[in-house]
Protein backbone atom coordinates (compact mmCIF):
# COMPACT_ATOMS: atom_id res chain seq x y z
CA UNK A 1 0.00 0.00 0.00
CA UNK A 2 1.73 3.17 -0.82
CA UNK A 3 1.54 6.45 1.61
CA UNK A 4 -1.39 7.93 0.45
CA UNK A 5 -3.45 5.12 0.01
CA UNK A 6 -2.55 4.04 3.62
CA UNK A 7 -3.86 7.20 4.93
CA UNK A 8 -6.57 7.31 3.04
CA UNK A 9 -7.86 4.06 5.01
CA UNK A 10 -6.42 5.29 8.70
CA UNK A 11 -8.02 8.46 7.95
CA UNK A 12 -10.39 9.78 11.23
CA UNK A 13 -13.07 11.49 10.85
CA UNK A 14 -10.92 15.24 12.77
CA UNK A 15 -8.62 14.55 9.91
CA UNK A 16 -11.42 14.38 7.25
CA UNK A 17 -12.95 17.62 8.24
CA UNK A 18 -9.34 19.13 8.49
CA UNK A 19 -8.52 17.68 5.17
CA UNK A 20 -11.80 19.42 4.11
CA UNK A 21 -10.69 22.86 5.48
CA UNK A 22 -8.04 23.01 3.10
CA UNK A 23 -10.44 22.71 -0.04
CA UNK A 24 -13.20 24.54 -1.47
CA UNK A 25 -14.88 26.80 1.34
CA UNK A 26 -11.70 26.54 3.38
CA UNK A 27 -11.63 29.83 4.97
CA UNK A 28 -15.35 29.59 6.20
CA UNK A 29 -14.80 25.98 7.23
CA UNK A 30 -11.40 26.54 9.30
CA UNK A 31 -12.94 29.41 10.79
CA UNK A 32 -15.67 27.37 11.68
CA UNK A 33 -14.01 24.10 12.66
CA UNK A 34 -13.20 24.82 16.39
CA UNK A 35 -16.96 25.41 17.59
CA UNK A 36 -17.89 22.00 15.46
CA UNK A 37 -15.62 20.28 17.17
CA UNK A 38 -16.63 21.48 20.55
CA UNK A 39 -20.23 19.67 19.64
CA UNK A 40 -18.27 16.45 19.37
CA UNK A 41 -18.43 16.02 23.33
CA UNK A 42 -20.64 13.21 24.57
CA UNK A 43 -22.97 14.84 26.75
CA UNK A 44 -23.71 18.52 28.32
CA UNK A 45 -20.42 19.33 30.13
CA UNK A 46 -20.09 21.27 33.15
CA UNK A 47 -16.92 22.46 32.73
CA UNK A 48 -15.41 24.27 29.46
CA UNK A 49 -11.61 24.59 30.30
CA UNK A 50 -9.77 23.14 33.13
CA UNK A 51 -6.51 24.55 35.21
CA UNK A 52 -4.51 21.61 36.58
CA UNK A 53 -2.30 22.77 38.99
CA UNK A 54 0.15 19.64 39.75
CA UNK A 55 2.59 19.81 42.38
CA UNK A 56 5.43 17.47 41.55
CA UNK A 57 7.18 15.83 43.73
CA UNK A 58 4.39 14.82 46.17
CA UNK A 59 2.97 17.03 48.84
CA UNK A 60 2.60 15.53 52.73
CA UNK A 61 -1.21 15.06 52.80
CA UNK A 62 -0.84 14.39 56.24
CA UNK A 63 0.60 17.73 56.42
CA UNK A 64 -1.50 19.39 54.43
CA UNK A 65 -5.11 18.24 54.13
CA UNK A 66 -5.44 15.09 55.92
CA UNK A 67 -5.31 15.46 59.46
CA UNK A 68 -4.18 12.21 61.81
CA UNK A 69 -4.08 13.28 65.51
CA UNK A 70 -2.36 9.49 65.59
CA UNK A 71 0.85 10.15 64.21
CA UNK A 72 1.87 12.83 67.14
CA UNK A 73 0.38 10.20 69.77
CA UNK A 74 2.56 7.74 68.30
CA UNK A 75 5.59 9.70 67.60
CA UNK A 76 8.67 7.90 67.56
CA UNK A 77 7.06 4.33 68.02
CA UNK A 78 7.48 1.27 65.34
CA UNK A 79 4.71 1.59 63.12
CA UNK A 80 2.54 -1.18 63.49
CA UNK A 81 3.13 -3.97 61.17
CA UNK A 82 0.01 -4.80 59.63
CA UNK A 83 -0.17 -0.93 58.11
CA UNK A 84 2.33 -2.12 55.96
CA UNK A 85 1.85 -5.56 55.34
CA UNK A 86 2.73 -6.37 51.40
CA UNK A 87 3.47 -3.07 50.73
CA UNK A 88 6.09 -1.60 48.48
CA UNK A 89 7.87 1.53 48.90
CA UNK A 90 11.13 2.82 47.47
CA UNK A 91 14.68 1.83 48.43
CA UNK A 92 15.40 5.16 50.35
CA UNK A 93 13.99 3.10 53.03
CA UNK A 94 14.55 -0.29 52.56
CA UNK A 95 14.96 -2.23 55.85
CA UNK A 96 14.96 0.48 57.99
CA UNK A 97 12.84 1.40 61.12
CA UNK A 98 9.82 3.11 60.51
CA UNK A 99 9.18 5.39 62.96
CA UNK A 100 5.58 7.07 63.25
CA UNK A 101 6.51 10.53 62.41
CA UNK A 102 3.96 13.18 64.07
CA UNK A 103 2.65 15.85 61.61
CA UNK A 104 4.92 18.87 61.97
CA UNK A 105 2.17 21.32 61.08
CA UNK A 106 -1.29 22.07 62.79
CA UNK A 107 -4.48 21.15 61.68
CA UNK A 108 -7.66 23.49 62.14
CA UNK A 109 -11.27 23.32 61.12
CA UNK A 110 -12.26 26.21 58.19
CA UNK A 111 -15.74 27.37 57.08
CA UNK A 112 -18.97 26.00 57.19
CA UNK A 113 -17.91 22.58 56.13
CA UNK A 114 -14.90 22.24 58.61
CA UNK A 115 -12.40 20.82 56.48
CA UNK A 116 -9.52 20.45 58.53
CA UNK A 117 -6.46 22.46 56.65
CA UNK A 118 -2.89 22.87 57.71
CA UNK A 119 -1.33 26.04 59.25
CA UNK A 120 1.01 26.33 56.22
CA UNK A 121 -2.13 26.94 54.05
CA UNK A 122 -3.83 29.76 55.37
CA UNK A 123 -4.64 31.29 51.86
CA UNK A 124 -6.52 27.43 50.88
CA UNK A 125 -8.08 27.36 54.57
CA UNK A 126 -9.60 30.45 53.60
CA UNK A 127 -11.84 29.20 50.77
CA UNK A 128 -12.03 25.69 52.19
CA UNK A 129 -15.98 25.98 51.25
CA UNK A 130 -15.49 26.07 47.53
CA UNK A 131 -13.01 23.05 47.41
CA UNK A 132 -13.50 19.33 47.56
CA UNK A 133 -11.25 17.35 49.36
CA UNK A 134 -10.41 14.10 47.65
CA UNK A 135 -8.33 11.88 50.52
CA UNK A 136 -8.44 8.56 49.51
CA UNK A 137 -6.73 8.96 45.90
CA UNK A 138 -4.47 5.75 45.64
CA UNK A 139 -2.15 5.00 42.92
CA UNK A 140 0.39 2.26 41.28
CA UNK A 141 3.64 3.55 40.90
CA UNK A 142 6.54 4.31 43.65
CA UNK A 143 8.60 6.76 41.92
CA UNK A 144 8.32 10.18 40.79
CA UNK A 145 8.36 9.77 36.29
CA UNK A 146 6.36 6.85 36.23
CA UNK A 147 3.35 8.10 38.57
CA UNK A 148 3.41 11.27 37.34
CA UNK A 149 3.17 9.84 33.51
CA UNK A 150 0.38 7.69 35.04
CA UNK A 151 -1.33 10.73 36.52
CA UNK A 152 -0.56 12.83 33.00
CA UNK A 153 -0.82 10.19 30.40
CA UNK A 154 -2.80 7.40 31.86
CA UNK A 155 -0.14 5.42 31.76
CA UNK A 156 3.49 4.61 33.46
CA UNK A 157 5.86 4.57 30.28
CA UNK A 158 6.16 7.65 27.97
CA UNK A 159 4.70 7.47 24.63
CA UNK A 160 0.61 8.10 25.28
CA UNK A 161 -1.16 11.23 24.82
CA UNK A 162 -1.43 13.71 28.04
CA UNK A 163 -4.97 14.89 29.36
CA UNK A 164 -4.52 17.97 27.17
CA UNK A 165 -4.12 16.33 24.33
CA UNK A 166 -7.04 14.14 24.73
CA UNK A 167 -9.13 17.39 25.32
CA UNK A 168 -7.55 18.84 22.15
CA UNK A 169 -8.32 15.85 20.18
CA UNK A 170 -11.56 15.17 21.76
CA UNK A 171 -13.32 19.13 21.85
CA UNK A 172 -11.03 21.17 19.81
CA UNK A 173 -9.83 24.27 20.06
CA UNK A 174 -12.32 27.52 21.62
CA UNK A 175 -10.19 30.46 20.16
CA UNK A 176 -7.91 31.29 17.22
CA UNK A 177 -5.01 33.20 18.73
CA UNK A 178 -3.87 31.39 21.53
CA UNK A 179 -2.84 27.60 21.67
CA UNK A 180 -5.80 24.94 22.92
CA UNK A 181 -2.94 23.23 25.71
CA UNK A 182 -0.72 25.72 27.30
CA UNK A 183 2.00 23.95 29.82
CA UNK A 184 3.75 26.19 32.79
CA UNK A 185 6.33 24.92 34.86
CA UNK A 186 8.68 26.20 37.98
CA UNK A 187 10.09 25.50 41.22
CA UNK A 188 11.03 26.58 44.22
CA UNK A 189 14.26 28.25 45.61
CA UNK A 190 16.54 26.70 48.44
CA UNK A 191 17.33 23.15 49.50
CA UNK A 192 14.47 21.59 47.70
CA UNK A 193 14.47 17.95 45.32
CA UNK A 194 13.29 19.58 42.15
CA UNK A 195 12.12 17.03 39.84
CA UNK A 196 12.82 17.23 36.06
CA UNK A 197 9.87 18.00 33.69
CA UNK A 198 9.38 15.91 30.57
CA UNK A 199 8.65 17.47 27.46
CA UNK A 200 6.09 14.17 27.69
CA UNK A 201 4.18 15.20 30.38
CA UNK A 202 2.23 17.35 28.36
CA UNK A 203 2.88 15.72 24.77
CA UNK A 204 0.19 14.32 22.09
CA UNK A 205 1.68 10.51 22.35
CA UNK A 206 0.17 9.06 19.15
CA UNK A 207 -2.44 11.77 18.43
CA UNK A 208 -1.58 14.02 15.51
CA UNK A 209 0.78 16.49 16.68
CA UNK A 210 -1.43 19.97 16.50
CA UNK A 211 -2.54 18.54 19.92
CA UNK A 212 0.80 18.99 21.17
CA UNK A 213 0.73 20.89 24.72
CA UNK A 214 2.69 24.20 24.02
CA UNK A 215 5.59 25.01 26.95
CA UNK A 216 5.37 28.95 28.00
CA UNK A 217 8.88 29.58 28.64
CA UNK A 218 9.84 31.50 31.67
CA UNK A 219 12.18 34.00 29.82
CA UNK A 220 12.83 35.40 26.85
CA UNK A 221 9.88 34.96 23.90
CA UNK A 222 6.88 32.69 25.91
CA UNK A 223 7.37 30.53 22.80
CA UNK A 224 10.79 29.80 20.50
CA UNK A 225 11.00 31.01 17.61
CA UNK A 226 7.70 33.03 17.77
CA UNK A 227 9.92 36.74 17.10
CA UNK A 228 10.71 37.53 13.51
CA UNK A 229 14.18 37.64 13.16
CA UNK A 230 16.01 40.89 12.33
CA UNK A 231 15.65 42.29 9.31
CA UNK A 232 12.12 40.20 8.63
CA UNK A 233 8.85 42.75 8.71
CA UNK A 234 5.36 41.42 9.79
CA UNK A 235 4.50 41.51 5.91
CA UNK A 236 7.45 39.47 4.65
CA UNK A 237 6.73 36.94 7.41
CA UNK A 238 3.34 36.75 5.89
CA UNK A 239 4.15 36.69 2.65
CA UNK A 240 7.07 33.93 3.38
CA UNK A 241 4.41 31.77 5.09
CA UNK A 242 1.68 31.74 1.92
CA UNK A 243 4.13 30.27 -0.20
CA UNK A 244 5.19 27.91 2.34
CA UNK A 245 1.68 26.89 2.92
CA UNK A 246 1.01 26.62 -0.70
CA UNK A 247 4.33 24.13 -1.15
CA UNK A 248 2.80 21.84 1.97
CA UNK A 249 -0.40 21.55 0.27
CA UNK A 250 0.85 20.16 -2.90
CA UNK A 251 3.01 18.11 -0.87
CA UNK A 252 -0.23 17.15 1.52
CA UNK A 253 -2.31 16.39 -2.18
CA UNK A 254 0.19 13.98 -3.12
CA UNK A 255 1.34 12.19 0.31
CA UNK A 256 -1.67 12.48 2.24
CA UNK A 257 0.29 12.88 5.74
CA UNK A 258 -2.07 14.30 8.23
CA UNK A 259 1.30 16.03 10.20
CA UNK A 260 2.04 18.20 6.81
CA UNK A 261 -1.92 20.06 7.22
CA UNK A 262 -0.17 20.22 11.14
CA UNK A 263 2.47 22.26 10.42
CA UNK A 264 0.60 24.86 7.84
CA UNK A 265 -1.61 25.41 11.17
CA UNK A 266 1.15 25.66 13.56
CA UNK A 267 2.76 28.09 11.50
CA UNK A 268 -0.24 29.83 10.68
CA UNK A 269 -1.03 29.43 15.02
CA UNK A 270 2.51 31.27 14.89
CA UNK A 271 1.94 33.74 13.09
CA UNK A 272 -1.06 34.65 15.50
CA UNK A 273 0.87 34.75 18.76
CA UNK A 274 3.03 37.08 17.75
CA UNK A 275 0.11 39.44 18.14
CA UNK A 276 -1.89 37.54 21.14
CA UNK A 277 0.97 36.72 23.39
CA UNK A 278 2.23 40.38 23.91
CA UNK A 279 -1.05 41.37 25.04
CA UNK A 280 -1.39 37.90 26.96
CA UNK A 281 1.46 39.26 29.32
CA UNK A 282 1.18 42.40 29.40
CA UNK A 283 -0.08 43.18 33.13
CA UNK A 284 -0.50 46.86 32.97
CA UNK A 285 -3.93 46.68 32.80
CA UNK A 286 -4.42 44.42 35.81
CA UNK A 287 -5.75 45.66 38.89
CA UNK A 288 -3.53 46.26 41.79
CA UNK A 289 -6.05 44.40 44.07
CA UNK A 290 -5.49 41.34 41.93
CA UNK A 291 -1.93 41.34 41.51
CA UNK A 292 -1.69 41.49 45.36
CA UNK A 293 -3.78 38.33 46.01
CA UNK A 294 -1.58 36.04 44.28
CA UNK A 295 1.59 37.18 46.61
CA UNK A 296 5.04 39.37 45.85
CA UNK A 297 6.29 37.50 43.15
CA UNK A 298 3.40 37.27 40.52
CA UNK A 299 5.45 39.89 38.32
CA UNK A 300 8.26 37.71 38.44
CA UNK A 301 8.33 35.33 35.16
CA UNK A 302 8.31 31.90 35.66
CA UNK A 303 7.10 32.03 39.49
CA UNK A 304 4.46 29.78 40.69
CA UNK A 305 2.41 32.71 41.04
CA UNK A 306 3.09 34.69 37.81
CA UNK A 307 1.91 31.05 36.38
CA UNK A 308 -1.22 31.20 37.86
CA UNK A 309 -1.93 34.78 36.60
CA UNK A 310 -1.52 33.57 33.35
CA UNK A 311 -3.38 30.29 33.32
CA UNK A 312 -6.37 33.15 34.42
CA UNK A 313 -5.62 34.96 31.42
CA UNK A 314 -5.00 31.92 28.88
CA UNK A 315 -8.77 30.84 30.38
CA UNK A 316 -10.48 33.88 29.84
CA UNK A 317 -8.85 33.95 26.44
CA UNK A 318 -10.09 30.76 25.26
CA UNK A 319 -7.17 28.55 26.51
CA UNK A 320 -9.25 25.29 27.05
CA UNK A 321 -6.24 23.21 29.10
CA UNK A 322 -3.31 24.94 31.44
CA UNK A 323 -1.23 22.59 32.96
CA UNK A 324 0.92 24.43 35.65
CA UNK A 325 3.72 22.17 37.06
CA UNK A 326 5.22 23.37 40.29
CA UNK A 327 8.41 21.03 41.75
CA UNK A 328 10.24 21.11 45.19
CA UNK A 329 7.78 18.52 47.27
CA UNK A 330 9.91 15.87 47.18
CA UNK A 331 10.95 16.20 51.05
CA UNK A 332 12.95 13.14 51.78
CA UNK A 333 15.23 14.81 54.46
CA UNK A 334 14.47 18.45 54.61
CA UNK A 335 10.69 18.26 55.40
CA UNK A 336 10.77 20.64 58.50
CA UNK A 337 12.17 23.53 56.63
CA UNK A 338 11.16 23.35 53.09
CA UNK A 339 7.44 21.88 53.28
CA UNK A 340 6.80 25.74 54.47
CA UNK A 341 8.71 27.21 51.53
CA UNK A 342 6.65 25.19 49.24
CA UNK A 343 3.47 26.54 50.94
CA UNK A 344 4.98 29.97 50.65
CA UNK A 345 5.56 29.96 47.18
CA UNK A 346 2.29 28.54 46.14
CA UNK A 347 -0.26 28.83 48.52
CA UNK A 348 -1.75 32.11 48.10
CA UNK A 349 -1.36 31.82 44.15
CA UNK A 350 -3.85 28.77 44.56
CA UNK A 351 -6.39 30.16 46.65
CA UNK A 352 -6.18 33.68 44.23
CA UNK A 353 -6.71 31.44 41.27
CA UNK A 354 -10.02 30.22 42.54
CA UNK A 355 -10.78 33.36 43.99
CA UNK A 356 -9.75 35.62 40.76
CA UNK A 357 -12.09 33.33 38.31
CA UNK A 358 -15.14 33.34 40.67
CA UNK A 359 -14.86 37.40 40.53
CA UNK A 360 -14.99 37.27 36.83
CA UNK A 361 -17.90 34.61 36.99
CA UNK A 362 -15.38 31.79 35.47
CA UNK A 363 -15.36 29.29 38.20
CA UNK A 364 -18.75 27.77 37.62
CA UNK A 365 -17.52 26.22 34.32
CA UNK A 366 -13.64 26.35 35.19
CA UNK A 367 -12.31 22.85 36.25
CA UNK A 368 -9.42 23.25 39.08
CA UNK A 369 -7.30 20.87 40.34
CA UNK A 370 -4.47 20.81 42.70
CA UNK A 371 -2.47 17.80 43.63
CA UNK A 372 0.73 16.18 42.87
CA UNK A 373 2.26 11.89 41.75
CA UNK A 374 1.62 10.65 45.10
CA UNK A 375 1.55 11.04 48.74
CA UNK A 376 4.05 11.18 51.43
CA UNK A 377 4.88 7.99 54.54
CA UNK A 378 3.56 8.33 57.75
CA UNK A 379 6.75 7.01 59.40
CA UNK A 380 9.93 8.69 59.21
CA UNK A 381 12.91 8.69 56.77
CA UNK A 382 16.35 9.67 58.28
CA UNK A 383 16.96 9.39 62.45
CA UNK A 384 14.25 10.38 64.90
CA UNK A 385 17.37 12.04 66.67
CA UNK A 386 17.98 14.57 63.76
CA UNK A 387 15.19 16.59 63.59
CA UNK A 388 16.81 19.18 61.02
CA UNK A 389 16.83 16.08 58.83
CA UNK A 390 13.24 14.89 59.16
CA UNK A 391 12.03 13.53 55.77
CA UNK A 392 9.20 11.13 54.33
CA UNK A 393 9.04 8.38 51.58
CA UNK A 394 7.02 7.92 48.43
CA UNK A 395 3.62 6.92 49.55
CA UNK A 396 1.16 5.75 46.57
CA UNK A 397 -1.05 3.67 48.78
CA UNK A 398 -3.18 7.10 49.72
CA UNK A 399 -2.78 10.97 49.19
CA UNK A 400 -5.11 13.87 48.89
CA UNK A 401 -5.79 16.32 45.98
CA UNK A 402 -8.71 19.16 46.05
CA UNK A 403 -10.74 20.14 43.16
CA UNK A 404 -12.68 23.32 42.79
CA UNK A 405 -15.65 24.45 40.52
CA UNK A 406 -16.53 23.04 37.29
CA UNK A 407 -19.32 21.35 38.15
CA UNK A 408 -17.90 19.83 41.67
CA UNK A 409 -19.63 20.23 44.50
CA UNK A 410 -17.94 22.76 47.27
CA UNK A 411 -17.17 22.43 50.39
CA UNK A 412 -16.88 18.57 50.96
CA UNK A 413 -14.65 16.07 51.28
CA UNK A 414 -14.47 12.58 49.82
CA UNK A 415 -13.07 9.50 50.84
CA UNK A 416 -11.38 8.80 54.19
CA UNK A 417 -8.03 7.02 55.45
CA UNK A 418 -7.35 5.03 58.13
CA UNK A 419 -5.80 6.92 61.65
CA UNK A 420 -1.94 6.99 60.27
CA UNK A 421 -3.30 7.76 56.70
CA UNK A 422 -1.42 4.78 55.60
CA UNK A 423 -4.35 3.22 53.75
CA UNK A 424 -7.62 3.99 52.03
CA UNK A 425 -10.69 2.99 54.21
CA UNK A 426 -13.88 4.36 52.31
CA UNK A 427 -14.63 5.42 48.89
CA UNK A 428 -10.96 4.57 47.00
CA UNK A 429 -10.01 6.72 44.31
CA UNK A 430 -7.98 5.28 41.39
CA UNK A 431 -6.00 7.39 39.68
CA UNK A 432 -8.04 6.19 36.25
CA UNK A 433 -11.26 7.07 38.44
CA UNK A 434 -9.75 10.43 38.21
CA UNK A 435 -9.32 10.73 35.11
CA UNK A 436 -12.71 9.47 34.12
CA UNK A 437 -14.23 11.79 36.49
CA UNK A 438 -12.12 15.18 34.54
CA UNK A 439 -13.64 13.77 31.20
CA UNK A 440 -17.33 13.62 32.33
CA UNK A 441 -17.15 17.11 33.57
CA UNK A 442 -15.94 18.41 30.01
CA UNK A 443 -18.72 16.39 28.24
CA UNK A 444 -16.81 13.19 27.70
CA UNK A 445 -17.62 9.58 27.82
CA UNK A 446 -14.02 8.34 29.19
CA UNK A 447 -14.93 4.56 27.23
CA UNK A 448 -15.83 6.27 23.92
CA UNK A 449 -13.03 9.05 23.51
CA UNK A 450 -10.68 6.80 21.43
CA UNK A 451 -7.98 6.71 19.16
CA UNK A 452 -6.90 3.93 16.83
CA UNK A 453 -3.31 3.13 17.29
CA UNK A 454 -1.67 -0.14 16.09
CA UNK A 455 -4.42 -2.24 16.05
CA UNK A 456 -6.24 -0.92 19.19
CA UNK A 457 -8.00 1.54 20.23
CA UNK A 458 -6.28 3.64 23.19
CA UNK A 459 -8.10 5.43 25.87
CA UNK A 460 -6.58 7.86 28.84
CA UNK A 461 -8.16 5.71 31.14
CA UNK A 462 -6.82 2.47 29.34
CA UNK A 463 -9.69 -0.38 30.28
CA UNK A 464 -10.28 1.43 33.96
CA UNK A 465 -12.25 3.59 35.24
CA UNK A 466 -15.50 4.84 37.43
CA UNK A 467 -16.69 8.20 37.68
CA UNK A 468 -16.79 10.03 41.14
CA UNK A 469 -20.57 10.27 40.68
CA UNK A 470 -20.35 11.67 44.70
CA UNK A 471 -18.80 15.03 44.08
CA UNK A 472 -20.58 15.74 40.76
CA UNK A 473 -22.77 18.78 41.83
CA UNK A 474 -26.80 17.67 40.02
Amino acid sequence: MNPAQEYSALQTRRQFFSKGAMGLGGAALASMLPDALGELAHYAPKAKRVIYLFQSGAPSHVELFDHKPKLREMHGQSMPAEFLQGKRFSTMTKGSDRFVLGSISDFKQHGESGAYVSNLMPHTASIADKLCFVKSMHTTQVNHAPATTFFLTGGERAGRPSIGAWLSYGLGSMNDELPTFVAMTSRSGGDNCGQLFYDYYWGNGFLPSVHQGVNFRSGGDPVLYMSNPPGISQSTRRKQLDELAKLNQKHYESVGDAETLTRIAQYEMAYRMQTSVPELTDLSQEPESVLSMYGPKVKEKGSYAYNCLMARRLAERGTRFVQIMHAGWDQHSNLNYQLQTQCDDTDAPSAALIKDLEMRGMLEDTLVIWGGEFGRTPFLQGNIAEEKRWGRDHHPYAFSLWMAGGGVKPGISYGETDEFGCNVVKDPVHVHDFQATLLHLLGLDHERLTYRFQGRRFRLTDVHGHIMKDIIQS
